[in-house]
């Protein structure tokens, strides 16, 4: 039955999308496409109760991060936690949109009583649910809100957090650049395009043909945490680019993607709520954003660099063959340690972060 569950709510989503694009006169700009698609309540991809993280298709999972392929992820991001929190006199830990809480639960058990209070930020009701199982053991320690507090203070933490924030989609045909936002076609939707004066942040050169993302919405998230942020630091880890990498001529295409059972595509526009959708982060935009609103950068660097900074290879000594495959996937160029990058920001607290000790990239933002 669990099929023609899936596909009464998919039809519920997309009728409820229809109804959105009715009411605006019939186009909607594809931020509002990919916020509903992915996080309406009920429907959308992260706030119905299916399976998304883990390690291989028959697990029901649609793909793998970081925390499920090795627990020495979150060992090694305890670290920088741990030198964070003794800089800011903190016990206070936040993680945004915590997954399958395997995160959590690596950096609860590294951590120990250097964390007083672990909050999660959880926009998804199932996902929650989830999170409240597997963390159980650590009782009243753990948290869950839905809304930002008017004040932060301790580390915080976002893994695979910013990309999949909607992002809005340009089209430059060779002559002028356009909005691509999204309409009705019969039971399914259509790319649509409409005139804007929004601009990608580069100058470029752009090819005719090109589409790209901008960030806006990941730029306002890191603004209000620092708007938020007392005293203490952030560390935010996901797939991007510094903005000159970004917007390349070679990347014409975008950085748009869809997961499902542990398989890619680039079409947003099917499938709707059965799949994530995500972009790559600009990193500039971050930084720029961050540093607008207070916050200082502290280090940009890949996630290799970062997690060896933080004593990875030392932890793998004496681990087994299958420990140090999967730990060796969050190293290893062509898997995640060179696509996937670490920022740090902080405000109000001074010293030098370990995860930035060698291989920082910051003069490349």
């Amino acid at each position: 039955m669990q099929h023609n569950e899936g596909d009464s709510v998919s039809a519920a989503l997309r009728r409820r999308i229809h109804e959105a694009i009715a009411a605006a006169g019939g186009w909607i700009a594809f931020d509002r496409f990919m916020a509903m698609a992915l996080y309406e309540p009920g429907l959308g991809y992260y706030s119905r109760d299916s399976r998304k993280f883990g390690t291989l298709p028959s697990s029901g999972s649609d793909f793998v991060t970081a925390p499920e392929l090795s627990p020495l992820f979150g060992r090694a991001l305890a670290r920088q936690v741990a030198q964070a929190l003794t800089a800011a006199g903190s016990g206070a830990v936040w993680e945004f949109g915590a997954g399958s809480g395997a995160l959590a639960t690596q950096l609860l058990e590294a951590l120990g009583e250097a964390v007083q209070r672990y909050t999660i930020v959880e926009l998804s009701g199932s996902l929650r649910e989830r999170q409240r199982e597997r963390l159980a053991a650590f009782g009243s320690k753990v948290e869950w809100i839905d809304a930002l507090p008017a004040a932060l203070d301790g580390v915080l933490i976002g893994n695979e957090v910013l990309d999949a924030m909607p992002v809005q989609l340009l089209h430059f045909d060779g002559r002028a650049w356009s909005e691509r936002g999204v309409a009705a076609h019969g039971d399914g939707f259509a790319w649509a395009d409409r005139p804007t004066a929004l601009r990608p942040p580069a100058d470029g050169p752009f090819v005719p043909g090109t589409v790209t993302e901008i960030h806006p919405q990941a730029r306002a998230f890191v603004a209000t945490l620092a708007e938020r942020l007392q005293r203490g630091a952030a560390f935010f880890i996901d797939y991007g680019f510094p903005e000159r990498e970004y917007y390349l001529p070679q990347r014409h295409g975008g950085t748009l993607m869809c997961h499902r059972a542990h398989r890619a595509d680039a079409d947003p526009l099917a499938d709707v709520g059965e799949k994530d959708i995500t972009a790559h982060v600009d990193f500039t935009g971050i930084a720029l954003a961050a540093q607008d609103a207070g916050l200082d950068v502290i280090g940009y660097t890949t996630q290799a660099h970062f997690l060896m900074n933080c004593g990875l290879l030392e932890m793998l000594q004496g681990a087994g063959v299958r420990a140090t495959a999967n730990a060796q996937k969050l190293l290893t160029e062509h898997e995640m340690g060179e696509l996937f990058k670490v920022i740090g920001l902080a405000r109000g607290i001074t010293f030098d972060p370990i995860g930035f000790a060698r291989g920082d990239r910051t003069h490349t933002l």
